[in-house]
């Protein structure tokens, strides 16, 4: 099945952009996935193709016009009916990886990008619309979540990475960020490999990766430690708590 994008937008000629090398670039030529853009300003409907207006109340700058979002938004769902509809506003849900392998799994995904002050809010009412946010930064549009978006579902497409296991030996598959890795040659600068990963016994080493990758994440990541399973048995110093009934 080939995983179709469409991307509604004020700036069409942004993509592929670096989706259009490396392995995505390769998987697009091959036909492992599509990409159509749509250009939000030809479903304006005055001769200045107009697309956005001065916020209601006042204030600065300027909104995406409902009419002309919706239009086009009605427009991509005839190219793609079953792809869900993602807006990319730093007012949505954070982009976890659960939801980036859903998206992955399913027929493709029609991403609206935003510009300016953002999108009138009629159009979330008006239309099935998930708002979706890829961190607590403003960027200058939407233009560059959806490449992030697209670069994190293309990546787990059937045959786009090399190794099966790529995909799943990563940060936030299992909700802890990944182990640290090492390669050749052993000693650099008077640091050595840690000796477990030269032993050769992989039970230790999947348990040392395990180790690490708790520690990793109780340190540098305790928002996702406090939603992990092994944070109900283990304290931040790693100390076990009792098990409650």
């Amino acid at each position: 099945m080939t995983f179709a994008a469409t991307v509604l937008t004020l700036y069409p000629e942004m993509f592929p952009g670096p989706l259009g090398v490396s392995l995505a670039g390769r998987a697009l030529a091959e036909g492992t996935w599509t990409l159509d853009t749509v250009q939000i300003r030809d479903f304006a409907a005055d001769k200045h193709r107009t697309v956005d207006d001065t916020p209601a109340g006042g204030g600065a700058g300027m909104v995406l016009k409902a009419d002309v979002l919706a239009a086009a938004i009605d427009h991509a769902r005839t190219l793609v009916p079953d792809a869900p509809v993602l807006a990319m506003t730093p007012r949505g849900k954070p982009l976890a990886q659960a939801r980036v392998r859903a998206l992955a799994a399913g027929p493709g995904v029609t991403i609206l990008c935003g510009r300016f002050e953002g999108f009138d809010e009629r159009i979330f009412a008006a239309r099935e619309v998930e708002e979706v946010s890829v961190g607590d930064v403003i960027l200058s549009g939407g233009e560059p979540g959806a490449l992030l978006l697209l670069d994190a579902c293309i990546r787990l497409l059937p045959g786009v990475m090399g190794a099966p296991s790529s995909g799943t030996e990563e940060s936030f598959e299992n909700g802890l960020l990944e182990y640290p890795h090492y390669t050749r040659p052993v000693e650099w600068e008077g640091r050595t490999i840690p000796e477990v990963l030269r032993s050769g016994d992989h039970a230790k080493i999947a348990g040392w990766r395990r180790l690490q990758s708790e520690i990793d994440t109780r340190s540098r990541r305790p928002d996702l430690w406090e939603r992990h399973d092994g944070a109900r048995v283990q304290s931040a110093s790693g100390a076990q708590r009792p098990k409650k009934d």
